[in-house]
């Protein structure tokens, strides 16, 4: 008797990690992008864990989806209210250092934004 395997998704195991680390608290917010044909299972799946979320369409085909403490939420709402490519420089970096990125590359996509940046793109990790 041959047993069927259901596959995962790669969008769906990439999420599940993401909610793993949020429960261990190696993140406290996350960004996670995937097709529009996956947010159902995505809100599915955060609502069963008790997850809050905010949803915003990313193009025509997919959607980023928010997750994580409610005061980050409570701030992204408030901060990114239009697609992520017409961000501020103020606002993109605010968004990088909640979503835990790097903070000195954060700093040089900020100054490059700004048309300020001194480094010639090899800054990175340098004294």
């Amino acid at each position: 008797m041959t047993r069927a395997t259901k596959t995962i998704p790669t969008e769906m195991k990439v999420l599940m990690n993401h909610i793993y680390e949020l429960n261990k608290g190696v993140r406290q917010m996350v960004l996670f992008t995937c097709n529009k044909r996956y947010g159902e299972q995505a809100v599915s799946r955060l609502e069963s864990q008790g997850i809050p979320y905010v949803l915003q369409p990313a193009g025509q085909k997919n959607l980023n989806v928010y997750f994580g403490r409610r005061e980050c939420l409570d701030a992204i709402r408030l901060i990114v209210t239009r697609p992520l490519n017409q961000l501020t420089p103020e606002e993109d970096f605010i968004l990088g250092a909640m979503l835990g990125y790097d903070i000195c590359a954060q700093c040089e996509r900020y100054c490059k934004r700004k048309g300020e940046c001194k480094c010639e793109g090899d800054c990175i990790n340098k004294n």
